[in-house]
């Protein structure tokens, strides 16, 4: 497949039914520039019509804006955020704190959309948008004033009570209205298209309740989201070899790291793991890893949100660990060596910052003492990233689970997970297992040597 970039800087890879896809922003920033531009320009006409109308903020945004607007050193920081987002040179972006909660109203009363716009051509080209608010916060993300903002606890409670409220009316009947074949519809041709890309057929990869309507009998936007899988999609390969580890969640490759310290720590280009951090400050589970491999990736709002276990053991022990939700590292975006974005390109910092957002996500602990003793005790983090609130665990201490058994799941949004080997486990990593690389389900991510 060719590539090349726009005048705007972003990879365009052609040829292909949806204009092809970002290898490492996938799914949390459009492949066509035409969608992002799009998306921004209808929530900022939106937002300023909302504004002009005196429109009342709905309940839970006016109580996020109270919050904000109650404490001194947020508001100020708030301000700052666009102030300095303003400085970034030709990136249109939500101007001011008032546009913002404008947009936030329209984003919390509906579902995520599949956003079709005009490129430069005239031609039609459409995108996912499965995490807006994820979108009109990325740039914001990645300035200093939101570094300090994003992080602080009053505001990610706040933040919570605003994502808590629109999870809920995903899951309402409501918010099923964009499940269907028109062209805004999630099974619109595009749309179907970027669904189906690398991972199969819809109605044959994922159970569909009633498979010839227009919305596969999916009755919410949360249920479509969860969808499972074919019990045939996504078989186990290798549930006899008690040495290989499976893929835990349908997703893409961020890093590999080794001979991981209990302590490290965070700079805006390096990204170590730090063990202690990790894992809830617990100094107990951290032992148990030094010197160990984190392998991480990530998932696109397209790819299938559920947890499953990559080996066959008992659960030891689960933990929710609260956390930020639109944090990142800012930094001076993207390095020479990145495949879909110029360098210098600020967008898509949390991205880039998911080595991070394992010490400072909303993320969920899952401890899973092997059968094998040669892999010992593995440890999975599913991290929620922005919208990404809920993360939810379906096993309990004590629960013993087969390789491709289901661990929990994620609702609405995008997200990362890691999974932690201790260092007496000696993990060799298949070859297709690459960074930026799309990997399936209980795919064969690696195998540990016998001793």
């Amino acid at each position: 497949m060719s590539t090349t970039r726009d005048p705007n800087g972003y990879l365009r890879r052609r040829p292909g039914p949806t204009g092809g896809r970002l290898s490492r922003y996938g799914g949390w920033l459009p492949a066509q520039p035409a969608v992002y531009r799009e998306f921004l320009k209808s929530h900022r006409q939106l937002a300023r019509q909302r504004r002009r109308d005196a429109v009342e903020h709905v309940p839970v945004v006016a109580q996020f804006e109270k919050t904000i607007r109650s404490d001194p050193v947020m508001s100020h920081l708030m301000d700052q955020i666009f102030l300095q987002v303003a400085k970034v040179p030709d990136f249109d972006n939500i101007d001011n704190f008032e546009e913002l909660l404008y947009a936030m109203d329209e984003i919390v009363t509906t579902a995520p959309k599949f956003q079709v716009a005009k490129d430069e051509h005239g031609n039609t080209v459409g995108d996912t948008v499965g995490c807006p608010m994820y979108l009109i916060l990325d740039l914001p993300s990645n300035t200093s004033a939101g570094y300090d903002l994003f992080r602080m606890p009053a505001f990610n409670k706040a933040m919570a009570d605003v994502l808590n409220e629109w999870g809920r009316y995903l899951t309402t009947p409501d918010s099923g209205n964009v499940l269907n074949e028109t062209d805004k519809g999630w099974f619109s041709p595009l749309s179907l298209a970027s669904l189906e890309e690398g991972r199969g057929d819809f109605n044959s990869t994922y159970v569909c309740p009633e498979p010839d309507s227009p919305n596969r009998g999916f009755t919410s936007w949360d249920a479509f989201f969860t969808r499972a899988f074919q019990p045939s999609a996504r078989p186990v390969i290798a549930s006899h070899d008690k040495s290989i580890i499976h893929n835990a969640c349908e997703s893409t490759v961020y890093a590999i790291s080794r001979n991981v310290m209990k302590h490290d720590q965070f700079w805006l280009k390096a990204q170590p793991y730090s063990l202690y951090d990790m894992l809830n400050q617990n100094d107990e589970d951290a032992e148990m890893f030094v010197g160990g491999t984190v392998f991480q990736a990530y998932l696109s709002p397209e790819d299938y949100h559920r947890w499953h276990a990559p080996i066959d053991g008992v659960i030891t022990k689960t933990v929710l660990v609260p956390g930020a939700y639109f944090a990142a590292l800012p930094d001076e975006g993207a390095e020479e060596d990145d495949p879909d974005l110029k360098p210098g390109d600020p967008h898509g910092a949390s991205t880039r910052s998911q080595g991070w957002l394992t010490v400072a996500s909303v993320r969920a602990l899952i401890f899973i003492k092997a059968d094998n003793p040669a892999i010992g005790t593995v440890c999975f983090i599913g991290v929620g990233m922005s919208e990404v609130s809920t993360c939810e665990t379906t096993v309990r201490p004590g629960d013993r689970v087969r390789t491709g058994d289901q661990l929990g799941m994620f609702h609405f949004g995008g997200s990362s997970h890691a999974l932690i080997f201790p260092a007496h486990a000696k993990i060799t990593f298949a070859d297709d297992v690459q960074v930026d690389k799309h990997l399936w389900l209980n795919s064969v991510i690696a195998q540990v040597k016998e001793e």
